[in-house]
């Protein structure tokens, strides 16, 4: 079985995020992982708070924190919203933690030592009604690409084109809010990009046409643009400090690296928290970063939303690049486009949209979870609405899946007890489904390694119509009267198939599955993956076995319900 590195972008330490957030990154790294740990591949699943610019200290400001308590109480929130939703990283680690220090200071010194970072003198905004420089983030203003009036200064988030806080049409400070802005001179490290343009562009002809056409498209459109050199250090007092040791006068300064610079480094450095947490000394971080080969028998794979694509695909790789020693690089770059509201963005300001601490409070996180990733802005962007969600949930969960399993489990329950019963052997009905499971399963299993998430929620969502079909088909309730040897053979291959739908369901709905699974009481029992060939003939949960009714799986969505919804996270935009 092969080894397989996932990491997901790191969510910014900012503020609770919203669906979309979620399904751009984690969650479809969450399905992927499950799914992989089921085929028995040893999965490490990597993630973290990205706590370090601007926007940390902006926020801390506002709440009258230090920024390092501050970035302590927002990891915890978020990592306690993670747990609800079932995100099973094998560590959520934090970009402030002394490994990734150590990683990014050693990374710029051997940057430097290649000849690839260079000490330039450049003109920066200065706020004198601050009494600093503004970095990036500290500047806000309109985008002169687009017009968006409240683009940063370092991304226009309208339209992502990255930019220089002097790019800015009516610049204001980001703290203050004052437009009277002077540019000064003043010193910053360069990460000199332009001369790695080449590998990183033989790199990805080699890589690349693996990837979805979303994330190879916006890679070569960087290159095809330029790699421009970048500054890679910014003047804050929260970050990861210039090493004194190289760089003495900028370090007096107070000068820290740039949040993109250390940011996908705490990827690796991630890793080595993982590591040294453990008591026992045995986890080897190394053997998944880097090797003689880069870690050639290791898998890697990232997941994220589009505008982070040109950091992780181009100015990550030149980095690992840089630094000329065999640091593992991405094999396969897996990228979202937007999941709006309606059409319209999130907001928390305007309070339109679901953030996932909220989605949390109103239903269980499999409703999501289901939702989500059957509707993943995969090939463009998708609309959530509650008319929508409400519709999947009451359709796919409830009656397809939900009341499957429940009217299965009662029918027999009332006619043959509390376990499950014996009945005749499996007839030709029961050899078609065998082989339409099969099928569809296989399917399933395509789509999964394909990391096409939607078209593998469709065949899951087969799988349980299949059972529906079969049960319709053979009528028990029916059957019963004239043939009940035939009627419990027909409710004993239902609740193999119960069994079933709980193994291949959990990468999508974790916490059902394992309700599913619950019901028998089968020794031992694990979401071991069955194969296609193995579910021709489902014979895991054998006449004997005792079972309970497990509650109602998935509650449907009233009219009621849905309207509370639109009025309390906003509906229909109006034109």
């Amino acid at each position: 079985m092969a080894r397989h590195l996932i990491t997901s972008a790191l969510p910014y330490i900012n503020g609770i995020k919203h669906l979309g957030n979620m399904v751009g990154s984690m969650l479809p790294a969450d399905v992927y992982s499950r799914y992989l740990r089921q085929r028995g591949h040893d999965v490490l699943y990597i993630c973290a708070t990205d706590e370090h610019g601007t926007p940390a200290e902006l926020a801390a400001k506002e709440q009258g924190l230090p920024v390092d308590a501050f970035c302590a109480q927002a990891h915890d929130a978020q990592k306690a919203i993670y747990d609800g939703f079932g995100l099973a990283f094998d560590h959520f680690g934090r970009s402030s933690s002394p490994q990734n220090a150590e990683l990014t200071q050693h990374f710029a010194r051997k940057l430097n030592e290649n000849g690839f970072i260079e000490e330039r003198a450049i003109r920066q905004v200065y706020s004198p009604a601050d009494g600093r420089f503004l970095p990036d983030r500290y500047v806000e203003g309109t985008c002169p690409h687009c017009g968006y009036d409240k683009a940063r200064g370092d991304q226009c988030e309208n339209c992502t084109r990255v930019l220089d806080p002097t790019d800015l049409i009516d610049p204001r400070s980001a703290i203050s809010g004052s437009t009277e802005l002077e540019v000064r001179e003043t010193k910053h490290l360069f990460l000199l990009q332009s001369k790695l343009q080449g590998e990183v562009e033989a790199w990805i002809d080699e890589v690349a046409d693996e990837w979805p056409q979303l994330a190879s498209s916006i890679a070569r459109k960087w290159l095809t643009e330029g790699l421009h050199d970048r500054a890679i250090t910014r003047d804050l007092d929260w970050g990861v400090p210039v090493p004194a040791d190289t760089w003495p006068e900028l370090a007096a300064e107070g000068k820290v690296f740039y949040v993109w610079f250390d940011a996908p480094i705490e990827y690796i450095g991630a890793t080595k928290e993982w590591a040294d947490q453990d008591p026992t000394g045995a986890r080897d971080w190394k053997s998944w970063w880097y090797g003689p080969d880069g870690a050639d028998d290791v898998r890697y794979t990232e997941f994220m939303a589009k505008d982070n694509v040109p950091f992780h695909s181009v100015m990550f790789p030149a980095t690992e690049m840089g630094v000329r020693e065999p640091w593992k690089k991405v094999d396969f770059l897996k990228a979202f486009n937007w999941l709006t509201y309606y059409g319209g963005k999130f907001s928390t300001s305007q309070k339109r949209g679901v953030f996932t601490d909220q989605a949390l409070d109103i239903l269980p996180a499999d409703y999501w979870r289901y939702f989500l990733m059957a509707n993943a802005p995969e090939s463009d962007d998708a609309s959530f609405t509650w008319e929508h969600f409400t519709a999947t949930v009451n359709k796919d969960l409830a009656d397809t899946l939900g009341n499957f399993v429940n009217r299965v489990l009662s029918f027999s329950r009332k006619r043959f007890g509390d376990d499950v019963p014996a009945g005749g052997e499996a007839g030709e009905a029961e050899a078609r489904l065998g082989e339409q499971i099969a099928g569809l399963l296989a399917e399933y299993e395509t789509q999964m390694e394909a990391l096409q998430f939607r078209k593998a929620a469709s065949a899951l969502r087969a799988l349980w119509s299949a059972g529906n079909s079969y049960l319709e088909e053979k009528a028990p309730w029916l059957e019963i009267k004239t043939n009940p040897e035939g009627a419990a053979q027909t409710l004993r291959t239902a609740m193999n198939l119960i069994h079933l739908y709980s193994v291949v369901s959990e990468p999508f709905v974790p916490s059902s599955a394992r309700a599913m699974r619950a019901a028998f009481a089968l020794p031992d029992d694990t979401a071991t993956w069955v194969t296609a060939d193995e579910a021709k003939s489902l014979t895991t949960v054998t006449a004997g076995t005792s079972f309970t009714v497990p509650p109602v799986l998935f509650a449907k969505i009233t009219d009621e319900d849905l309207e509370t919804y639109k009025e309390r996270f906003g509906g229909e935009p109006t034109a």
